[in-house]
């Protein structure tokens, strides 16, 4: 074999050993997060009772959702420390999948509130406010234990020429099952839905009521 042969034998067995070191490095040996969501759906309405014939039509004005949960991580409180769930993250951020939640349960509710696009502002009986303040999970009893799910909302109900119809604040709390990731992504869930079950509620009592 010429020294060129060889010399080009070796560049090329350098290029293979540098394309796999390559390969390795893009995909590093990882656990993948666990994608977990909530639904939040809420009782349905019992009996076959027709929609109330005086409705009202209500719009979500802007919001917020605590800066620490707002994200696909699951937030955990124990004491004065606060951390994240492991390897389990939400599927989308949790702001978000509360927004979904809650439009769902407007639409499934055969109450006199409608929730309305922002683009029927203009056909809007009410203008309403939801702040999600706490969503998280609390190890009060040890970091060993089930913890209990806190969902609080800070709602506020405005009529249209700007007058406040009410506001009010909701706090769901829900135990978890066990300690397990599967549990707590099941009391969240039902946390979610007492407190949109209550929202509803308020907000149908609340705008039915005359000024």
């Amino acid at each position: 074999m010429t020294a060129l042969a060889r010399s080009l034998r070796v560049l090329s067995l350098t290029a293979i050993a540098v394309s796999l070191s390559a390969c390795i490095s893009l995909f590093p040996k990882s656990e993948p997060s666990q994608l977990y969501r909530f639904d939040g759906a809420t009782p349905a309405e019992a009996g076959s009772a027709p929609a109330p014939t005086a409705q009202f039509g209500v719009v979500r004005g802007s919001g917020s959702f605590v800066q620490s949960a707002a994200g696909d991580r699951m937030l955990t409180v124990t004491g004065d420390q606060v951390a994240y769930i492991a390897e389990s993250r939400w599927v989308s951020p949790a702001s978000t999948l509360f927004n979904e939640a809650m439009t769902r349960a407007f639409d499934a509710n055969g109450g006199a509130a409608r929730l309305m696009s922002r683009g029927e502002t203009g056909r809007a009986d009410y203008f309403m406010r939801v702040d999600v303040t706490r969503f998280e999970a609390v190890y009060d009893r040890g970091v060993k234990s089930a913890p209990e799910i806190a969902v609080t909302l800070r709602v506020a109900l405005v009529r249209n020429d700007r007058t406040l119809a009410g506001s009010t604040l909701i706090e769901a709390k829900v135990r978890a099952g066990d300690n397990r990731v599967s549990s707590i992504v099941a009391a969240f869930d039902q946390a979610v839905s007492q407190s949109l079950a209550e929202l509803i509620a308020w907000t149908n009592q609340t705008g039915a009521t005359p000024a």
